[in-house]
């Protein structure tokens, strides 16, 4: 009597315990953050705009934790207020290169000829020019604004993303299952948005953490510049300009946001790389 093996156990989307500390303690601060975005208008010990007279400049303090800035306003509630726009951003600016690239690039990859030369052209002209340069230029000569500056960086990272992304779609194309795809007559959309898209998936999500990053640090950028929201509003980058001018008397006010930014762009790449490891089998 042969013995029947039991079938292989299967790996679960997200196993809890498989996630090395290293990944735990990044995954960790990501959801703080996001945390903090929703929920932080409850979680603020001041109003970010409050202003503490009798203490420009303190240092961190038991009222105080993180010290105030120039104008006397909690660095710990506008930290907490500015998450909101650290991670609203780069969001959008990742979901615009996600679904751009998603349909630009795996039509450019898959049909190839004309349609593939023309887009190409299009998007190695782009991305032949300067483009955190060009946002500097084209925010500041429009007026700046918050919206402004995620709009011009999505059309200035999208074409990395369709290059990334036709890559991708131009080797799928010429595998075995494919080739059954049209053998049985499936049509040319469903081939490349059912078929082709979930076998990139991975892919896809690792650079939609890259283009998270750096959309953040971008955006962190332009506010430092003054090119970021309007003046006053809780903006990690302008926190950052800001608290220069304090750096002696409280050190706080430049370093808790510049390590925020730098916290959670590092968090978020190292999550994105975990995930596309992990799922790809590497």
């Amino acid at each position: 009597m042969t013995a029947i093996s039991a079938p292989a156990p299967r790996r679960r989307l997200l196993d809890w315990r498989a996630i090395p500390l290293g990944v735990a303690l990044p995954l960790l601060y990501v959801l703080l953050v996001l945390v903090l975005t929703v929920f932080g208008n409850f979680m603020m010990p001041y109003s970010p705009a409050a202003q503490d007279l009798y203490r420009i400049s303190a240092p961190p303090s038991a009222e105080h934790w993180f010290g105030t800035d120039d104008l006397g306003r909690d660095v710990l509630s506008r930290l907490i207020a500015g998450a909101r726009t650290a991670i609203v951003g780069p969001l959008v600016v990742a979901l615009t290169g996600f679904i751009g690239s998603s349909l630009i690039g795996i039509y450019a990859g898959y049909s190839g000829g004309t349609a593939d030369n023309a887009i190409m052209r299009v998007v190695d002209f782009v991305i032949a020019m300067p483009s955190l340069l060009i946002a500097i230029v084209l925010v500041s000569v429009l007026g700046g604004g918050y919206w402004l500056a995620i709009a011009v960086l999505s059309l200035l990272n999208l074409p990395g993303d369709i290059r990334i992304v036709r890559g991708a779609a131009l080797k799928e194309r010429n595998l075995a299952y494919i080739e059954a795809a049209r053998a049985i007559g499936v049509p040319k959309w469903r081939i490349m948005y059912y078929h082709i898209l979930p076998n990139i998936m991975a892919l896809q999500a690792s650079n939609f953490a890259i283009n998270v990053a750096g959309s953040l640090v971008a955006l962190a950028g332009l506010a430092f510049l003054g090119l970021g929201s309007e003046l006053g509003t809780p903006e990690w980058g302008s926190m950052l300009a800001d608290g220069q001018a304090l750096l002696f008397s409280n050190p706080a006010a430049a370093l808790a946001p510049a390590g925020a930014i730098i916290l959670l762009a590092l968090s978020v790449n190292l999550v994105g790389d975990w995930a596309y490891d992990r799922y790809t089998g590497r």
